[in-house]
Order: structure tokens, then sequence, then C-alpha cells
């Protein structure tokens, strides 16, 4: 072969192998966009919702907490057409819910149901995963109830006066019960203690039932819970009701006076519920969802809903939920420091 023909095929020998090298580099190109998921949309206020929304409960089922979850999703769904699912993701004192709503996408889809807790534990964990007023967007205030101060029947005690005279006098024999630290019931009575002075011992529960239960038993002396948690039992006559956190008296415990009205003046405690999403949710969004959720609390159905747990529906603007946030998170910072109150 001439020297003139070999430089001519080592000439296309050298481009078709070029060629070759670049269509390579195309395929794999190519084939890496298609594994790569693309980046998910902002959302859109015009077409929200348009699929699925997830509502976080942070506790067990069970409970007004798991209600107002059920209640919202099945509602939402007859509006809006779209799926809602409620997940139930309890532990660590409600941290581990409430974190993964922190850190999920603010376009809508993820709500969170938050209660007293949400308020307390600020005070209680030196170092939250998430910041309660920066990492997420109030939606509603969605209800509110009262804890009921109740002791076992065997007590020589008939009133919160009965009750303060019996502590002193025993300083540090009386115990009382709880659902956990932090919980509304442990800060009812950590707050009442602070307020009068007395000395007695805190027995922490993993729920309402095994504290009620040894309540019935004679193992603890006495217990701020939820009104309807203990209202069958003190009806029966197997606890005794000795007055209401709240600063009006329970409609469905109108004989039982306020603990402020029974001799502690300026004593409240509210037990509250509310909806939130993570923070940077579009204000558009955010109007929306607040429109819904007060519709929905003014529903017939929904107040007979509430009601059976002894709930009050309150409904309202975000920024009045905002508001409450952060007025509870001041309340309880000067209780939890003097009671040194600890994480489990």
């Amino acid at each position: 072969m001439s020297e003139p023909l070999q430089a001519e095929v080592k000439s296309r020998a050298t481009r078709l192998a070029y060629f070759a090298c670049g269509a390579f580099l195309l395929l794999l190109t190519g084939a890496a966009s298609a594994q790569t998921p693309a980046a998910p949309a902002a959302a859109d206020p015009d077409t929200y919702p348009s699929h699925t929304i997830r509502y976080i409960v942070p506790y067990p089922p069970g409970g007004f907490n798991d209600t107002l979850g059920r209640i919202v999703s099945q509602k939402l769904q007859e509006t809006w057409g779209v799926p809602v699912v409620v997940e139930n993701r309890p532990g660590g004192g409600t941290l581990i819910g409430t974190d993964a709503v922190a850190k999920s996408a603010p376009d809508g889809y993820t709500l969170l149901g938050v209660a007293f807790p949400f308020g307390s534990n600020p005070n209680i964990y030196k170092s939250l995963p998430y910041d309660t007023v920066k990492d997420f967007t109030p939606l509603i205030f969605a209800g509110q109830t009262q804890n009921l101060l109740v002791v076992r029947p065997a007590m020589p005690i008939h009133s919160v006066k009965d009750f303060l005279d019996y502590a002193r006098n025993n300083p540090g024999k009386v115990s009382y019960g709880s659902t956990g630290i932090g919980s509304s019931n442990h800060l009812s009575m950590e707050l009442f203690k602070s307020m009068t002075g007395i000395d007695i011992v805190h027995v922490p529960y993993k729920g309402s039932a095994p504290m009620v239960n040894d309540l019935l038993g004679d193992h603890i002396d006495a217990a701020f819970d939820n009104t309807p948690n203990v209202l069958p039992q003190v009806n029966a006559g197997k606890l005794r009701a000795l007055g209401v956190s709240s600063t009006a008296r329970s409609t469905l415990a109108e004989g039982v006076p306020t603990v402020t009205e029974a001799g502690v003046p300026g004593y409240e405690v509210t037990v509250w519920f509310g909806i939130v999403g993570p923070a940077g949710m579009k204000p558009e969004i955010v109007r929306k969802l607040n429109s819904e959720l007060n519709a929905i609390l003014r529903m017939d159905d929904v107040k007979r809903r509430f009601q059976d747990q002894g709930v009050d529906p309150v409904g309202g603007s975000p920024s009045q939920f905002a508001d409450h946030i952060r007025s509870e998170i001041q309340k309880w910072a000067k209780v939890v420091k003097d009671a040194n109150i600890q994480p489990e």
C-alpha cells in the first residue's frame, strides 16, 4: 500500500474512533439523565392540591390527637378529592414525627398535628432537632379542653383546700401521676405545686390508661388528666373530682369548680390541639388550608365529634395560632426551670 493511501486509512480510522467515543458519551449521558429523578416542581397554589397529602400524628393511634387527624383527613378528601393519609409516627416524646415534618418540603402536602407538648418541649429539651418557632408554619388552632384534678376516694380529701392542707401536713408523701415528662397533666400539677408551695411526688406513666388504673388501684393518690379520660370514673364514684384547670367550668362537669374558684387564684392550664406545616409554605396555600380547616371546624357533625371527647373547636387565623404557640413557650419556661424538669 502506498504511503498516501496508508495516511488516508489512518485518518479515516481516527475520525471513526472520535465519532464512536462521542456517541458512547452521549449514550452514557442520556442513560444517567433517565435514571436521575427530576427535581420536584414547586407547589402551584392554583392547582393545589393535586396529589396525596400526608397528615403526621406524632402519637400512637387513639386519643384526640389521632381523632383530629382522622376528622381532617376525611373532610379534606371529601372536599378536595385527593387522598389525605394519616401517618402515626410516635416516639421520642413527639420529637420523631415532629422533626420529620420540619424537614419536609414546604409544599402543603405534609401536615402535622400538634398539641400541648409542642409548646412545652422547647423548655424541657436543651437541644431539639428543630426550632419550634422558625421551622414550622402555623395553620390553625383546632381545639382545646381542660384537665380535671382528681384523687382516689379513699383519701380524706373533698376539695382543693383539703388537698392543699393534706399535702402540707404530709410533705413528700402524696403521689401524683402523669402521662410523661412535659405532658399537660405533668405541667398542670407542677404549676399547681409552684403556685401553692406543696411538696408531692411525680410518678410518670406511658399513657392515661395505666395512670388511671393505678389511681383506681390506690397505687397513686392524685392526677390532673383530660376531663373525658376520667369523667366516667368520677360519675361512677370511683374517683373524686376537685377542680378543673380552665378559667371556666367544664360543660361536662358543671358541678366541679375551677381550681381558681377553689382557692388558687390565677391558676389556668389549657390543653390544646392544632395543625402546622413546614416553614416556608406559600401564603396562598396557607390561606387555602386555613380557610378549609375553619370550615371543617364549623361543621355540625365535626362539632359533635369534638364534644364527644370533651373538646371545644376554636379556629381562627394562622397568626393567632402563632401567637398562642409563642405564649405557651413563654408560659412554661418558668415552671420548667423552677421545677428543674429534665427529659426522660
